[in-house]
């Protein structure tokens, strides 16, 4: 961050296909209370998102510094991020979606969490969801504990994190790290700020989340797949995503000489829990059963994976087609 910079926070609005929501999303960005950066950034999209956001734009005077870009080409979420991570003048970045709706308050309550709380590298909070309508679904979402560590991570056993879209980083996690090196962007920022001190989810609703049949998560989860291949296809992607992850944090890991012997060894079994659900799910699509027992083994002496384990090997006894396998 240059040493003259205006704004202490960036907000990254990144967009994709979002030429119905785009123009409410800029326009929520632009409510916030506190002056910041804010970058509003299109994933090359096939649609007229980035048109839509330029006009919405067009003469804008206010209390913020505000750029309207477009990638060369698509880039993926991770990329994307990478991107403007690089392009950023703040100390803080706010990631904010092109189909979810920012509270006011949202800039300035997380960087009221980051200032209180220098130990702190990765802010989200819960959300309200909504419909693609807008029409409110469910208050109060809460994806991770009020507060966070590596240790959270080795106990939970479920490789869950803070919602990328509610979530904010302090710019050391982007500089000292470098780049995304995988699509699973709000688990490599959340284990990349644990690497560096804690996390914080606040218990304030900061944004409207809407559900997305066409987002990132609902695809990789395959969550409104109806098909026979629904399970494959579910498994196929999160062994991806599993292992680009436990790739990003073990390299990560060897950027950090300093992290001490306690924290080096959390964070190593946070990447071998990765590597073992990855495994196991590999496994379990491919394999012969014999090939199985092994991260079924390993997930076992993982006390956060020992229930995964124990379904898994119960699934030794029933034929494959029975979750959906043939």
């Amino acid at each position: 961050m240059s040493a003259t910079s205006e704004f202490a926070v960036s907000v990254l609005l990144i967009a994709y296909r979002a030429t119905d929501t785009i123009a409410a999303a800029i326009d929520a960005a632009l409510a916030q209370t506190e002056p910041c950066e804010i970058i509003v950034s299109d994933d090359c999209s096939p649609d007229d998102t980035f048109a839509v956001a330029q006009r919405h734009v067009a003469g804008y005077a206010g209390p913020h510094r505000l750029i309207v870009r477009q990638c060369e080409r698509n880039r993926g979420v991770a990329a994307h991020l990478s991107e403007l991570f690089a392009l950023a003048s703040g100390r803080i970045f706010v990631i904010m979606a092109g189909d979810d709706l920012a509270r006011p308050q949202r800039v300035a309550a997380t960087r009221a969490a980051f200032d209180e709380r220098p130990d702190v590298y990765a802010v989200g909070a819960v959300v309200d969801e909504i419909d693609l309508a807008g029409a409110p679904l469910r208050r109060g979402v809460r994806h991770m504990p009020a507060e966070f560590g590596l240790d959270y991570f080795v106990r939970a056993g479920k490789l869950a994190t803070l919602l990328g879209a509610s979530l904010a980083i302090r710019r050391e996690v982007f500089e000292r790290f470098g780049p995304l090196r995988a699509s699973a962007e709000d688990n490599i920022l959340t284990l990349r700020a644990a690497l560096l001190g804690r996390g914080l989810c606040l218990d304030q609703a900061l944004i409207d989340y809407r559900q997305n049949p066409e987002s990132l998560g609902n695809w990789i989860f395959a969550r409104h797949d109806d098909s026979p291949e629904r399970f494959r296809r579910r498994y196929e992607r999160t062994v991806r995503m599993y292992r680009d992850v436990a790739d990003d944090i073990e390299a990560s890991i060897a950027q950090l000489p300093e992290l001490d012997a306690e924290r080096r060894a959390l964070a190593e079994r946070i990447v071998r829990i990765y590597r073992i659900e990855a495994d196991a799910r590999s496994a379990i699509l491919d394999r012969p059963r014999r090939d199985w027992l092994g991260p079924i083994w390993r997930g076992l002496r993982e006390p956060g994976l020992r229930r995964k384990s124990a379904e898994r090997a119960l699934k030794l006894l029933v034929p494959r087609r029975w979750f959906g396998l043939r």
